[in-house]
This record gives C-alpha cells, sequence and structure tokens, in this order.
C-alpha cells in the first residue's frame, strides 16, 4: 500500500509523467477508494492549483487540452459531495491565497474585447461557484476586502456585457432583414428548449472535449450555459460581498470602494435587469424573473448600506445643508465621513464611459430617483425636533438630484447632457444618441422628476408653514422653479408631464398658482395629444385641479383663469373636448360641495365672458362684407373674418357646454334657500336670458345678411362674369364656413336656451320666492294673441320662428337633438297645468309636439348598429345620435305616449323590437362601461315596470312580436293546409286585426282554436320549422318572456297565447336542407322549453279568462300533452342532451300545475274540465301502448320517452288536485274522485316500469332510462293522492282505511331502505327518497297503526311501525356517515331529512323517542373523533340540529331540553378537540358550531342555566380563524359570528357576566378580518375579495348590537377600541373593508365617556396613540357631528 501511494505521489511530481497521464491519476486518486493518500483532498487541490498556477506564470508547459482538463478537473473537485461532507463535518480544506487572482485574471481576459480566452468561461464560471458555495474555499475572496471588490466589479462587467449584446442582438434583428441577421437567428436559436433547460439544471462539470474548438452550434451552446451560469454566480457572489461589506469597521472605506469601482457597473446592470426584465433577452438567457428581482435586492441593500450609513449623516448635512442652518449641529471634531459624498456619487453617475452612449441618460435618471428613496429611508424617520431637520436634509438631497438630470432647472436651456444637446443632423454627421429634444429623453426625464416629487410627497418632507416661517420658502421657489420649467418646456404629448404638475398641485397650490392660466391652457384647454394614456393622465391632473381648488374654496378663481384661456384666440377645432366624461364627473362632485353662491358666480364669469369675448366677434359688420363680395377685393379678409367667426362660434359651444354642466350640478333652490342666493339667481337667469336673446337676434340678422350679399352678387356688372365663374369654388367653400360657424352657434344657443328653461322651471317649482321668466317673456311675445304663453312657445318652436328656417335641425345632430329636448321640456310645462291639458287645442298641439320628439332625423339609420354614447349631451354626433334620440325617446315615453299616434307608437314597438332582435343576432358583444347602447336601452325598458303601465305602447309591442311570428310561419313549410291560420295571416295580426275580423263576423280565434283541437285529435302538425326558424322563433320568445301578462289587455292576452300554443301543437321541426351544419343537440327540447314557460307566464296574467271563454282549460290540457307525447316521438329527440329533457319535462309539469290550479280557482265547470283531461290520461289508447312501450316493442327508446311525458302529466296532474283539497265538500268529491282515477292508472304504469326485463330485454331498463329519482317521486304521489283520498273519505265518516297499491308501497320502502345507504346515489334521489318515506311513515301510521277493531292486528300493526320507524333512523344515520357524502351534499340534504324527522316524532311515542335520544348519545363520542372516525359523530350532530328545529310534542320536547346541558357539554369537547385538526374545520367543526347555534336560538328561554352559555363562548375561542382558504374562513367566520350574535339576541341576560369572554371571542373575529382584508397589490380584486367584504359588513352589524346593549358593555368600551387600533396599527387594510370596520367602532366609540377618550390618549403606545388620533379625529368630523345633527329631531 505504501509502495502504491509512493507511486502515485512520485508520478504526480515527476517532471518525466506526461501531464495526461498525471491528470489521468489525479482523476483515480481522487475517486478511488484504494488510495489512502494522506489528506487526499488537501494534496490534490494544491497540485491542480499548483499546476494552473505554474501554466500561467510560464514555468510550466502543457497542452490546451491539459489546461482545460485541469480547469474541469478543479472544478469537479469544488462541486464533488464528497468534498462538501468533508467541509461539514469540519475538516480543514483550504485554496492557495493566490486562486483569487488566478480567477480574476480569467475574467479580465474573458472581458477583453476580441480575445480568446484558453478556457471556456463557463468553466471559469462553475470554478468561481464552487469556490463562493462553502465559506471555507470562499475565504480565498472574503479574507481580503480589495478581492471581493474586485470580483464583484469582474462578474457585474461580464452580466452587463451579456445583457447588452443580447439587447444590441434584439435591436438589430429588429431593424434589419438582411442575411447576417437571419444567420445570426438561426445561431441563437439553434439548441432545443429540451437540452436548454438540462443545461439550467446540472452544473457545469464535465470534462472538455478533446477538441478544443467545436462546431458553431456548440459553440453557441456553450455560450447560452456561460449566459446561464453567470447571473447564479453574479447572485452568490453579491452575497458574499454583502457581509463582507456589513462586517467592514470603516465606513469610509467603504464608500470610497462602492464609489470607485461598483457603483456604476451596479447601476447599470440593475438598469438593464429592470428594463429588460420582460424582454425576449431573458428569455434567450433563460434568465428568470425571481433571479433578476432576488439580484436586484442585493444591488439595493449594497448601496445603501455602503452610501448612507448613518455614521455619514453628519458628512451628508456640511454638503447639503446651508452653513447657517448648520450652525452648532456639527460636533467638534468635524466630519468623519467622506468630504462630499454627494458630490462624489453624482460625479461618478455624470461620467460617460461605463456603458453604452444610449443607455447612459436612462441610467442615469433611474439611479438618482433610486438614491432619493435610500436617502429617504435612511435618514428621513427623524423624531421630534429632529424630524424637521432631517425633512430639510432630504429636501436639499433632492435639491441636488434634480439638476443632475440636466433638465434647465436653473433658467438656461435644458442640456442634460453633451449628447442630450439638440443638433442638426446632416449628410455625414452622427446625431447624438439621447437628445433630450426627443421625446424619449423627455419621457425619460419626467419620469425620474415625477418618481422624486413623488416619494418627496409620500415622505411629507414639505412642511408649508415651517418653510415660510423658518426656511424662507426655500422649498417654495425651488418647486416653483420647477414647475416654471415644466411650462416653459411643455411636452403634452408625454403623460408624466401631467402626473409632474399633480404632485406640485399635491405638494401645495401656491406653487402653480402664478401660473395657473399656463396650467389650464396647456394641460386642460390646448392639449392637443389624443392618446389614450395621455388623455388619461391629463384628465387625473384635471381632476386633482378642481378637488384642490374646491377644497380651497376657490374654484372661482380656478374658473376665471379657465374661461381667460378659452376665450384667448386658438384654432378651436384642434382643441380636445373640455369636460370629457372624466372631468365632467369630477366637476359635478365638486360643484355639489361648492357653496352656492360660488356657482352662480362661476355661471356670472361664464356668461360675462360670453358677451365680453365671443359675441363681438360673432357680429358681422355688413356694408364691409357688403362691399368684399362686390369688388372682390376683400377675400382675404373674408377668409379671416370667417375663420374668427368659426373659432368664436366652437368657443360660443365650449362656454355653453361648460355652463350646462355646472347649472345642472348645482343644487336647486328651494323653499329654504336664502334670499339673497334667490335674488343672485334672479339676476343670473336675467343675465343668460338677455345672452340668448343676443344670440337669436345675431342669427336672424346673419339670415337677412346673407339674403343681401346674395342679391347684391347677382347685380354684379357682366364685365366680371368671368372672374366670378372662376372664383365659384372659392364662394361655394366660403358659404360651407359661414355655414359651420351658424350652425355651431345656432348649437350653443339652443344647448343655452334648453339649460336656461330647464333651470329656471326647476327654480320656479321648488322656489316659492323665484319668479319664472320664460313665462313672463312668452306672455310678452303674445299679449295680442289670446293664447297661454308656454303654448305659444311650443307652437314657435315647432313653427321654426324661435330659430332660422335657412338652418334646418336635420342638417346637425347637436341641434336636431337640442330642439327634441327643448320641445320636450315645454311640454312638461304643459303638462303641470291640469286645466291647460283638457283643452283640445292643446291636445293637439301635444300631439305635434310628441310626434316632433320621435319623428327621425336625417343623420338616424337604423337602430341595430352599434353605436355608442355617453350620456353627455356635449358628445351627440352623427354616430351618436341615434342611441341619444332613443334614449331621450325611451326615457320620457310616459310624457309623450298618450300623445302618439297608432302609426307612431307601432313605430316605437317595431324599433325596441328590432333592436332587441340585432343584438341576439350579433351574439351580444361587450361594449364600454359606462356607456349607453341602443340594445341596452331597450332591454332596460323591456323589464322596467312601467312599460306594463304604458297600454299602448305594451299592446302594441305584442303585435309587433306577434307579427314577427306569423312572418314566420309564412315562410315555413305548411304540410297540412290550414285555411283559417292563412285567412288570419292575411286579415293581418295583433289586437286591431281582430277587432276588426270579429266585427266583419270572420271567426279568427275560433279557427285557431279548432285547428288546435284537431292538431291535438289526429296528432298531425300544419307547419314544419327549420332550425333557423326555430332558432328566430326562439329569439322571439326571449323577448315575450320579460313581458309582464298582467300588463296584456284580454285581446292581446288571448291572442299571443292561442298563437304560442298553436305553435306548441301544431308545428314540428325538420333539418335545413342548405344547412352545411348539422343540427344543435337538443335544439327543440330548448324550443319547447321556452315555449311552455311562456305559456306558464301567461297563465298567471290576470285576463286569461278570456282564453277559457274560447276554449275550455281540460281541452288546453289534452292539446299541450297530446302535442308532447307526439314530440317525443321525434327522432330528433333522440339527440337531446338529458338535462334539456329534463328541462322540457320540469317546464310540462310547472303547465299543467298552473293551469289546473287556475281551473279550480276559476270554479267553472271543474268537474267537467278535469273529467276531460283525466279521461284523456287514462284512456287504453294512450296508457295501453305506453305500457306495451315499456315492454319494448317497436322503439323503445323513444317509447319511453312517450311514458316519460305521461307519467309527468299523471304525476303534476295527481299534485295539483292533491294541492286544492279542503276548499269546499263539491270541489273534494270531484277532486277525489279524479284522484281516484288517476292512481289507479299511475299504479300499472309504476309497476310496468318497476319490473325487472327479462333476458330477451336486458337492454331496455326503463327505471333507470327515467331516473330513479322521478320514479320514486311519482310513487309519492300516488302515495299522497290516496293519503289525501283516505282522509277525505274519513272526514265524510267513511271506515274503509285501505291502501289499494299499499303492497307495492310496501316493497318500495324496502328497496329504498337497501340502496339510500349502500352506495354513492344522486341527490335528486336521496331528496325524493326521503319525502316517501316521510309519506309512507304517515300511510302506515294511519293504516297500520290506528286499528282499533282487533287488538292482535294492532299489536303487530305497532310492531311494524316501530321496525320501520328503526329502520328508517338507522338508515338516515348510515347515510350520514357515508364518506362519500360532501359538506356541500349535507347541505342539499338537510331540509328533506329535517321534514322525515318532523314525520317521524310529531306522534310518536317516548320509547320511540328515547330511542333516537340515545342513538344521539351513543354517537357524541369523542373517542371516535380521535379515532380519525368524525363522521359518525358527524352524524349525530346534524340529527341533533335538525330535531332541535322541528316542532316535537310537549313530552318529546321536555326530554330533549333536559339533556340541552349535557349536549353543549359534549360539543364543547368535540369542537375544542377538532380545532385542534384545521383539515377537520370545515367538515366537523363548523357543523358543530352551527349545532350550538341551533342549540342557543331554539333553547331561548329554556336553557336557564348561563354556564352552558359560557361554555360554548369558551368553544369559539378555539375555532381556527389563521391560514385558511377563502372558502373555508367564510365558513368558519359565519359559524362563529352567528354563535356570537345568537347568544346577544337570544341570551341578553347572560352578556351581563359573560362580556369579557364575548368580546375576547368577537375580537378573534375583529383580528382575522384585518389580517385578511389587508392591502395585497393585485390581490385585492376577484370573488376572493367578497368574501372578506362580508365579513367585514357582519363585523359592522356585531359592533351595531354591541352598542345596542351598551349596559352590558359601557365599562369595556374603551377596552374595544385599543384592541381595534392594537390591530389596526399593524396592517394596511384595503379601503372597502377599512370602511365597513370603521363605521362599526364607530358605534363604540358613541359608548366612550370623555375619561376614556382621555385614558386611550395617555395608555396606548407611540405608534398606536397615532392611529387612535387619526381615527377620533374622522370619528369627530364626519360620525359625531352627523349623529349630533340626527339628535337634534330625536324626541
Amino acid at each position: 500500500m505504501a509502495a502504491f501511494y509512493s507511486g502515485i505521489h512520485l508520478k504526480l511530481k515527476s517532471p518525466q509523467t506526461p501531464w495526461e497521464d498525471k491528470l489521468k491519476l489525479a482523476r483515480f486518486a481522487w475517486i478511488s477508494t484504494q488510495c489512502l493518500l494522506p489528506n487526499k483532498e488537501q494534496v490534490l487541490l494544491d497540485w491542480c492549483t499548483h499546476a494552473l498556477t505554474g501554466w500561467y506564470n510560464q514555468k510550466v508547459e502543457f497542452s490546451q487540452n491539459v489546461l482545460e482538463g485541469l480547469w474541469c478537473y478543479l472544478d469537479d473537485l469544488l462541486h464533488s459531495r464528497k468534498l462538501h461532507s468533508l467541509l461539514k463535518q469540519g475538516k480543514t480544506i483550504s485554496l492557495r491565497l493566490n486562486m483569487a487572482q488566478l480567477l480574476l485574471d480569467r475574467f479580465q481576459e474573458s472581458a477583453r474585447v476580441g480575445s480568446k480566452s484558453p478556457v471556456c468561461v463557463s468553466t471559469i464560471l462553475s470554478v468561481c461557484q464552487g469556490l463562493l458555495s462553502s465559506p471555507a474555499l470562499s475565504s480565498v475572496f472574503t479574507t481580503k476586502y480589495e478581492l471581493m471588490v474586485n470580483l464583484l466589479v469582474k462578474l457585474s462587467a461580464l452580466a452587463c456585457r451579456e445583457l447588452q449584446q443580447s439587447l444590441l442582438t434584439e435591436a438589430l434583428m429588429a431593424d434589419s432583414v438582411t442575411c447576417e441577421n437571419e444567420v445570426m437567428t438561426e445561431c441563437l436559436q439553434t439548441q432545443p428548449d429540451s437540452e436548454l433547460d438540462n443545461s439550467q439544471i446540472e452544473p457545469i462539470t464535465e470534462s472538455p472535449p478533446d477538441q478544443p474548438k467545436s462546431d458553431p452550434n456548440k459553440s453557441c451552446f456553450k455560450e447560452n450555459l456561460r449566459s446561464a451560469n453567470l447571473f447564479e454566480v453574479l447572485l452568490q457572489g453579491l452575497s458574499c460581498y454583502l457581509s463582507v461589506q456589513r462586517q467592514q469597521a470603516n465606513p469610509n472605506r467603504v464608500f470610497t470602494m462602492v464609489t470607485n469601482q461598483l457603483i456604476q457597473t451596479l447601476v447599470l446592470l440593475r438598469h438593464l435587469l429592470t428594463s429588460g426584465e420582460f424582454a425576449p433577452s431573458h428569455t434567450h438567457l433563460r434568465l428568470r424573473q425571481q433571479l433578476c428581482r432576488d439580484i436586484r435586492i442585493k444591488i439595493d441593500s449594497i448601496l445603501q448600506s455602503a452610501l448612507f450609513p448613518s455614521e455619514h449623516l453628519t458628512s451628508y448635512k456640511e454638503e447639503l445643508l446651508p452653513s447657517k442652518e448648520d450652525s452648532g449641529k456639527r460636533g467638534p471634531g468635524g466630519a468623519k465621513g467622506p468630504l462630499k459624498p454627494v458630490s462624489a456619487i453624482l460625479s461618478k453617475l455624470s461620467a460617460e464611459g461605463y456603458c453604452e452612449p444610449p443607455l447612459h441618460y436612462s441610467v442615469k435618471s433611474n439611479t438618482l430617483s433610486l438614491l432619493f428613496k435610500f436617502f429617504l429611508e435612511s435618514y428621513g424617520k427623524g423624531r421630534g425636533e429632529n424630524q424637521e431637520a432631517h425633512r430639510m436634509l432630504c429636501f436639499y438631497f433632492l435639491a441636488r438630484l434634480v439638476p443632475a438630470l440636466d433638465i434647465g432647472l436653473d433658467g438656461h436651456s435644458p442640456s442634460p447632457a453633451k449628447a442630450d444637446q439638440p443638433v442638426s443632423v446632416s449628410t455625414g454627421q452622427k446625431s447624438p444618441p439621447a437628445s433630450l429634444c426627443t421625446p424619449e429623453s423627455w419621457s425619460l426625464a419626467l419620469l425620474a422628476v415625477e418618481s422624486l416629487l413623488s416619494q418627496a410627497l409620500s415622505a411629507d418632507i414639505y412642511n408649508v408653514a415651517a418653510d415660510k416661517i423658518r426656511h424662507g420658502e426655500v422649498q417654495l421657489n425651488f418647486y416653483r422653479a420647477l414647475g416654471q420649467m415644466l411650462f416653459n418646456q411643455a411636452q403634452p404629448s408625454i403623460p408624466a408631464w401631467y402626473r409632474c404638475l399633480k404632485v406640485l398641485l399635491n405638494l401645495n397650490h401656491l406653487i402653480l398658482e402664478p401660473d395657473l392660466d399656463q396650467l389650464s391652457s396647456s394641460a386642460w384647454v390646448n392639449s392637443e395629444c389624443m392618446e389614450a394614456r395621455v388623455q388619461r393622465a391629463r384628465q387625473l391632473m384635471v381632476c386633482s385641479l378642481l378637488q384642490t381648488y374646491t377644497k380651497l374654496r376657490q374654484l372661482p378663481r380656478l374658473f376665471s383663469e379657465l374661461l381667460s384661456v378659452i376665450c384667448q384666440p386658438a384654432l378651436d377645432h384642434l382643441r380636445p373636448p373640455l369636460l370629457p366624461e372624466g372631468i365632467s364627473a369630477s366637476l359635478k362632485t365638486c360643484l355639489l360641495d361648492t357653496p352656492p353662491s360660488q356657482g352662480i358666480e362661476i355661471c356670472s364669469l361664464v356668461l360675462e365672458s360670453i358677451r365680453k369675448h365671443i359675441l363681438p366677434d360673432l357680429v358681422n359688420e355688413e356694408s364691409g362684407a357688403e362691399k368684399m363680395e362686390i369688388d372682390g377685393s376683400g377675400d382675404d379678409k373674408w377668409e379671416i373674418k370667417a375663420q374668427e367667426r368659426e373659432d368664436a362660434s366652437l368657443k360660443l359651444f365650449s362656454l355653453t357646454q361648460l355652463l350646462h354642466v355646472v347649472l345642472f350640478s348645482l343644487k336647486t333652490l328651494d323653499s329654504t334657500s336664502p334670499l339673497p342666493i334667490v335674488r343672485q339667481s334672479q339676476a343670473l337667469m336675467e343675465e343668460m336670458q338677455q345672452v340668448v336673446k343676443e344670440l337669436l337676434q345675431l342669427l336672424s340678422s346673419e339670415k337677412k345678411s346673407v339674403k343681401t350679399n346674395t342679391s347684391s352678387i347677382q347685380k354684379t356688372p357682366r364685365k366680371g362674369k368671368k372672374n366670378l365663374d372662376h372664383k365659384e369654388p372659392e364662394k361655394v367653400s366660403e358659404s360651407k364656413t359661414w355655414a359651420l360657424w351658424e350652425q355651431r352657434t345656432q348649437e350653443a344657443a339652443l344647448l343655452l336656451t334648453y339649460t336656461w328653461v330647464e333651470v329656471d322651471t326647476l327654480f320656479y317649482i321648488h322656489c316659492s320666492k323665484y319668479t319664472p321668466l320664460d313665462s313672463a317673456q312668452t306672455a310678452a311675445a303674445s299679449k295680442t294673441a289670446d293664447r297661454v304663453p308656454v303654448l305659444t312657445r311650443i307652437e314657435s318652436l315647432l313653427s321654426g320662428v324661435i330659430f332660422p328656417a335657412r338652418l334646418q335641425p336635420s342638417c346637425s345632430p347637436m341641434s336636431c337633438f337640442l330642439l327634441k329636448l327643448l320641445t320636450l321640456q315645454q311640454t312638461k310645462k304643459v303638462l303641470l297645468d291640469a286645466t291647460l291639458v283638457c283643452e283640445p287645442s292643446t291636445v293637439t298641439l301635444l300631439s305635434r309636439a310628441a310626434k316632433f320628439i320621435l319623428a327621425k332625423s336625417d343623420h338616424e339609420g337604423s337602430l341595430d348598429g352599434e353605436q355608442v354614447w355617453d350620456g353627455q349631451i356635449g358628445s351627440v354626433t352623427a354616430g351618436s345620435y341615434p342611441v341619444a334620440h332613443w334614449y331621450l325617446v325611451t326615457s320620457n315615453l310616459p310624457l309623450i305616449a298618450p300623445y302618439l299616434s297608432r302609426e307612431d307608437v307601432d313605430c316605437v314597438a317595431d324599433a325596441l323590437v328590432s333592436s332587441l332582435l340585432s343584438r341576439q343576432a350579433d351574439g351580444g358583444k361587450d361594449q364600454p362601461p359606462g356607456c349607453l347602447t341602443v340594445y341596452l336601452i331597450s332591454s332596460q325598458l323591456l323589464q322596467s315596470p312601467v312599460f306594463a303601465e304604458l297600454p299602448s305602447l305594451f299592446s302594441a309591442t305584442v303585435c309587433s312580436l306577434t307579427q314577427r311570428i306569423i312572418g314566420v310561419f309564412k315562410a315555413t313549410h305548411v304540410p297540412k293546409i290550414c285555411p283559417m291560420l292563412l285567412k288570419f295571416q292575411e286579415k293581418g295580426t295583433g289586437v286591431n286585426s281582430l277587432e276588426r275580423d270579429a266585427s266583419h263576423g270572420l271567426p279568427t280565434k275560433e279557427a285557431i282554436v279548432e285547428d288546435i283541437l284537431a292538431s291535438s285529435k289526429t296528432g298531425e302538425v300544419s307547419v314544419l320549422l327549420t332550425d333557423a326558424q326555430s332558432k328566430e322563433l326562439v329569439d322571439l320568445l326571449q323577448i315575450l318572456t320579460h313581458l309582464n301578462p298582467d300588463g296584456m289587455n284580454s285581446e292581446d292576452l288571448s291572442s299571443v297565447f292561442l298563437l304560442l300554443f298553436f305553435m306548441l301543437t301544431s308545428t314540428s321541426s325538420q333539418s335545413d336542407q342548405v344547412a352545411t351544419d348539422p343540427p344543435e343537440s337538443g335544439g327543440d327540447a330548448v324550443f319547447l322549453v321556452t315555449l311552455l314557460r311562456i305559456l306558464t307566464c301567461l297563465l298567471e296574467g290576470r285576463n286569461f279568462q278570456s282564453v277559457l271563454k274560447l276554449i275550455h282549460g281540460g281541452a288546453l290540457l289534452k292539446a299541450a300533452v297530446s302535442s308532447l307525447l307526439c314530440h317525443s316521438n321525434n327522432e330528433r329527440f333522440r339527440d337531446a342532451c338529458n338535462s334539456d329533457w329534463l328541462d322540457l319535462i320540469r317546464a310540462v309539469q310547472g303547465f299543467i300545475r298552473c293551469l289546473v290550479q287556475l281551473i279550480i280557482i276559476r270554479n267553472s265547470s271543474v268537474r267537467l274540465n278535469l273529467d276531460q283531461f283525466t279521461s284523456y290520461l287514462t284512456s287504453t289508447d294512450i296508457v295501453a301502448p305506453g305500457s306495451a312501450a315499456v315492454l319494448g316493442k317497436p322503439d323503445p327508446g323513444l317509447s319511453i320517452m312517450s311514458v316519460h311525458v305521461l307519467l309527468a302529466s299523471l304525476t303534476s296532474f295527481s299534485q295539483a288536485m292533491t294541492s286544492n283539497l279542503g276548499r269546499s265538500k263539491p270541489m273534494d268529491q270531484t277532486l277525489t274522485q279524479m284522484l281516484t282515477r288517476t292512481t289507479a292508472s299511475l299504479g300499472p304504469a309504476v309497476e310496468y316500469v318497476l319490473k325487472p326485463p327479462t333476458v330477451s330485454q336486458s337492454s331496455i331498463q326503463p327505471a333507470r332510462i327515467l331516473g330513479q329519482a322521478f320514479v320514486v317521486e311519482v310513487v309519492t304521489v300516488m302515495l299522497h293522492c290516496e293519503l289525501s283520498s283516505l282522509s277525505v273519505e274519513e272526514n265524510n265518516k267513511q271506515t274503509d282505511t285501505k291502501l289499494s297499491h299499499m303492497n307495492l308501497y310496501q316493497n318500495f320502502c324496502q328497496q329504498i331502505l337497501k340502496e339510500i345507504s349502500s352506495a354513492h346515489r344522486p341527490m335528486d334521489f336521496l331528496v325524493s327518497s326521503f319525502h316517501f318515506l316521510s309519506a309512507f311513515h304517515k300511510a302506515m301510521k294511519k293504516t297500520g297503526g290506528d286499528k282499533k277493531d282487533e287488538q292482535g292486528e294492532e299489536r303487530k300493526g305497532g310492531k311494524e311501525l316501530d321496525e320501520l320507524y328503526v329502520q328508517i333512523l338507522q338508515n338516515v344515520h348510515r347515510l350520514l356517515t357515508a364518506s362519500w357524502l360532501s359538506s356541500n351534499d349535507v347541505c342539499e340534504l338537510e331540509p328533506a331529512v329535517q321534514e322525515l324527522l318532523c314525520h317521524l316524532v310529531e306522534e310518536s311515542s317516548t320509547g320511540q323517542f328515547n330511542l333516537l335520544l340515545m342513538m344521539i348519545r351513543e354517537g357524541l363520542d369523542i373517542g371516535q373523533l380521535r379515532a380519525g372516525n368524525y363522521r359518525e359523530v358527524l352524524s349525530a350532530v346534524i340529527i341533533i340540529k335538525l330535531l332541535s328545529c322541528c316542532q316535537l310534542p310537549e313530552p318529546c320536547s321536555k326530554a330533549l331540553w333536559l339533556i340541552a346541558p349535557q349536549i353543549i357539554s359534549a360539543m364543547v369537547f368535540l369542537v375544542r378537540s377538532s380545532s385542534q385538526d384545521v383539515s377537520l374545520t370545515l367538515p366537523f367543526t363548523v357543523p358543530a358550531v352551527m349545532l350550538l347555534t341551533s342549540l342557543l336560538r331554539q333553547g331561548e328561554g329554556l336553557i336557564t342555566n348561563p354556564h352552558h352559555v359560557i361554555l360554548v363562548l369558551g368553544a369559539l375561542q378555539s375555532v381556527p380563524l389563521d391560514h385558511l382558504t377563502p372558502l373555508v374562513y367564510q365558513s368558519a367566520f359565519l359559524a362563529v359570528h352567528e354563535a356570537l350574535f345568537a347568544i346577544v339576541q337570544c341570551h341578553p341576560q347572560v352578556m351581563l357576566n359573560a362580556a369579557p369572554s364575548f368580546l375576547n371571542v368577537f375580537h378573534r373575529l375583529v383580528a382575522s378580518i384585518m389580517q385578511e382584508g389587508r392591502q395585497r397589490g393585485d390581490g385585492d380584486t376577484g370573488p376572493d375579495c367578497d368574501v372578506y367584504l362580508q365579513c367585514s359588513r357582519l363585523i359592522e352589524r356585531m359592533y351595531s348590537h354591541i352598542a345596542a346593549t351598551a349596559e352590558s358593555f359601557t365599562t369595556l368600551s374603551a377596552f374595544m377600541v385599543a384592541q381595534y387600533v392594537t390591530e389596526l396599527q399593524k396592517v394596511t387594510l384595503r379601503p372597502d373593508i377599512k370602511l365597513h370596520l370603521t363605521e362599526g367602532i364607530y358605534r363604540i366609540l358613541d359608548l366612550c365617556m370623555e375619561q376614556d377618550i382621555k385614558f386611550l390618549t395617555a395608555g396606548l403606545q407611540m405608534g398606536v396613540r397615532e392611529v387612535f388620533n387619526e381615527l377620533y379625529g374622522s370619528y369627530t368630523h364626519y360620525h359625531k357631528a352627523q349623529r349630533q345633527g340626527e339628535d337634534k329631531y330625536t324626541v
């Protein structure tokens, strides 16, 4: 062994041994267990590092392959598990110190541009990774701080180069399509994803290939591997460096090293990682987002701890603070830190050369914001007296950072860098890479400024009072200079520019107030960029401006500046809308908070601007215009004048729109308004009236002027004819310009007139002190005419007297809409006068007005488009006019509908139906939120309760739908001629046609009835519908479903019902001949379901008696079932899915029940109708074929569907009759006879269904096809029918108490008891089974247990009843313990189980009830729960909960509540035990708490011992509420809350002693909702958040209940508030949740006395006290003031 050892050692040292053999020997020595070298690991590491050092020092020579092999061997050693396990065991293994420098030199080689390293960089990186992964090995770097800095510089430089090369590759690939780029792309994407993923997972420890140079694909692959490994190594290097930096005792040394060597590389690397986080380069480099985030976090920690340590605070003060402010603050020794740290940092950031020129400015701008964030976190949190000093220090640092952006803050021209100067680009001259004159540079600069200002605002470093009093407004001057720069270098196309202004406004409104006109102009009125992001930022800034001046009560001042800007000369057609939706909504909100006098002042300012600045520009100088036209010398002046007029008209409309919004947003006058406000309003309206008159005179004079000019042009001498002809197109253009300004002026005049009339009327209606002006004006105008003034005004509007006839309303959508609005307003004024409305002339005039309002204009196309309107008058255009007009018509239908002609009403109805159908046809595309569409308006009208109060329109809509249905019938194939239907088509449809036909003796409805009856008898259909026609009819039926049948008159209801019933009985479906797609599965079933539901709805109409006068109810029932039996034999129903078919069966049953109920309630020919239907259902030609079909003759699948329809019809028919027993003896006799016949038919049918199939019919299983639940339901109905008949016979003193199908019921019961808990069963089957067991137990009680004639039979019947009782209880218990039953399933079964238990215990004996209690007691075994068998206990819990809610007989009730305390004690132990296992929270703990709640509620007055209630509180204390999913949390929260609410509501006497325990449990709820409802960023929306919002509402409600029982909690109110604010201080709540919690705690603060508030203020800790002060301040400002206001009116 020694020789073996000596041989390897000597061979490794021997110069005669080839290096290739040495390398093989070293590998063998490492992996071989036979080689027992002392300290083998250290020896081999030393040999490898010595060999590498010797080669690089040129002391040893060997090949490149050997060199790569040595590096790979070292990499294998450093990554081996063996080495790391030895290091963990504490063995000392180290590397040579020169290894660190060796690695740094290799990184330096790799960083040289164009150099080729002899070793793959990925191998070097892997070696470095192995070194840094172990503290013992990484000591070669960490022992010397400079080496660690050097390593980090090299790694960061490599990472930056990789990212920049990748970004450059992306730019080249995006900008060029040359062959060279294609080759590069191919190279970058050579390797498949699987190889890349594998390379990312495994470390780079493989040996290099024999050949040093591989093919290009492999080199590309290596580069990718290197990139992937580089960032992992970088993260390790950053972590190691950060730990070393924190260990340095000299912060000056760290600062110097970081600023001199690290800061430039680190900020560049951080920028590249941040800006390209989602770029393709990161995907190419396989750079994960989490890895990027970790690297950025490490970089941030390094920079913050190195540049801004606490030891350097004095140095920053010396450099930043002025000497007078810093006097006396320095220590005697002066500053110990760097001399000028800010200058050092900024000089490094501003230096060039550390990154590519295009990136320099973006890196610097992003870094400045980051540095300010670090500075605020490090030095901005002073306390007490130092707080103001720290804030000023932060401000001075901000003041140094902003000029570093080179945005010209000092008043000079902006020069962010030399490269940022504007340079004229000419041929051969290179433009600078980043110029601040380009939008990109300004965007970067403004983003940085915004970030800096936002941080300053959030950190609250600007104290306005302290700045003014003690610092000479230095901050105000700085921010004002910054604002001046923003206006001088305005960038309204960049969203950040608006956000900067918004932040300055939030800092202090005085910053921008001197430039308020520039702000209004650049950022509001004249902002031309219409990009969505820019508009959003602009609107937010304007809204903030409005809110600020509203709070300052200086809104008139803002509007004064705004009006001056609007009236400035400008091309108004280039201006954006003055009041878009967002700004308009904000303005309305602000005006509600503005004093009325200021609102009136704003309106007066607008009117003054119109009269002083706008109207003079609109006045035409007639003589000058004539002269220009005649001599032709004033063409240029004419164009200038026309342009001025056009601009003035646009300004006029903007001001008018502004005035409209302001006036419609102010609070109206009322009788309580102060008299000065009323007088100001009166003067305002008079001034407004004068402006309206001037505008109307202007338009009227312009009309005359145009006529005069036209005649003058026509009289031009003949010698100028040639020139005039040459200039004819120019004159046409000029006339268009004149028409344009006149059109805009007319729109403004109309809007101003409408606003004035509307406001004037409102003031008059609500304020008795106000004198209306509209009536006075019209009265003065109509003194000569003997007419009421308002009628004269309507006549003027309709005849076009008010506005010149030259401009027709149809030429402008806005004018047309406003004229209709004005007409509508005047119509309202007429309708206010009851005596005036009754006059015939008034009615005629109102009809003309209604027709004018309804009339279509040239702009209005069809209402089936996708037009959208935002609801603002100013946004009415040709595209949105149809929506606006439709909204105007539909929203005022109650006013104008009585005055519309029949044709107009029909037109409205057709438009309504067409718009609804068009939306269904195009699939219902989504529309922008908050906007109106024609379909949305129509659907809201259709569903409105007002629609049924418009009889004429309602009837017309029904007629329109009926006509469309008939239109579909006309296009169908009619195999059997239906002459009466064709005659019905020819004569028309609807109410009018039916009335006409009746007057002419045409029995149209009777003919339809005959066709319906004929179809029901023969089974033949009259109309065949294609799939497309069926779809069209379904769309029409969907509209009919929204119509209220009570709104239909008799004629409409009978017409629609008969037509739809004809559709049910006489139509069938056929496949489309031209359709390429197969028909939809179940389409026929869906059609019939919709039809039957509408027919059922029509049955409930109050005028349905008219239908029963035409056809008997029994005939309707017979025809419906007959048609459905025919439909069920259709082959197309074979494709219907099970759910659609079951929906059809339910719809049939609903129709039959509703119609039978109506027949019985009507009490007219009841026997005739019911007997007719009963005879049909029980006839042999219906039942026998069905029975034969069950046996499986011709087509069993289809026939079984018929049987399904038949059984469903019999069942629902029997149910309806059973529910109406007891009305009267004659009625009971009739119904009993019918029930006997139906039961007799149901029995054989059920027996056939339940009969097991033979061998030849094994594939046919009727019960399985029909469904177990349906069969059980049928048998249950049979049993109920027999029991009901038996009860009637008992009342009639008939002694026969036998059931005719008792054997069937007994066998059925035994089968159910076998199957109910044997395996997984559907829920509907279980529910039906419980219903049957309830009915069967009742039947056994009635027929078996009540026999008194023979003692033996009585004993036998009682024994059977006891056995049934026990069997039912055992099976219910067994079912509730089933493992396949989920919590939702249990909740679904509980009502049926409770009904069954009620029947069992209703008349149970004491022995039977004791048996139930014993079963319960055995179930409440905590041993079962601890053994993991919680379902056994859960079954008993559910039974107790349901039993406690039953109406028990008195002996049973006493027995239950006698043992209730024992049950509560057992449940408390169970809850505490289950709470230890969080997984049992939803399945067991919540139901157990719900049981306790039920016992507390039902035990009100019965549970007398307070101890048991306190025990419940102790159990609630242990219910888990932390770390739960939203669903489980909601269930647990609700359970605990309901238990507390039950205690407050039902056991108030306990609260006097149990208040502390109660509050502890309630505080758990409050604390949990605070934790779950805290802000989570993107996770604050979604369904899960609604869960926590609902819980917060419950907390608010509980606070209210606690406050209502003040006598129990008065002494603890301060304690509750302290608990609340202590929890609130820990989290930041979502606003919606905080709103509810705050409203709740306000109720508790109402209970607090003054000494409680003082106690809280003095006793709370510092941070909690601040939260309490804020809470109490809002309570005093909002809630307390409101409550005191309410107390004034409380007796």
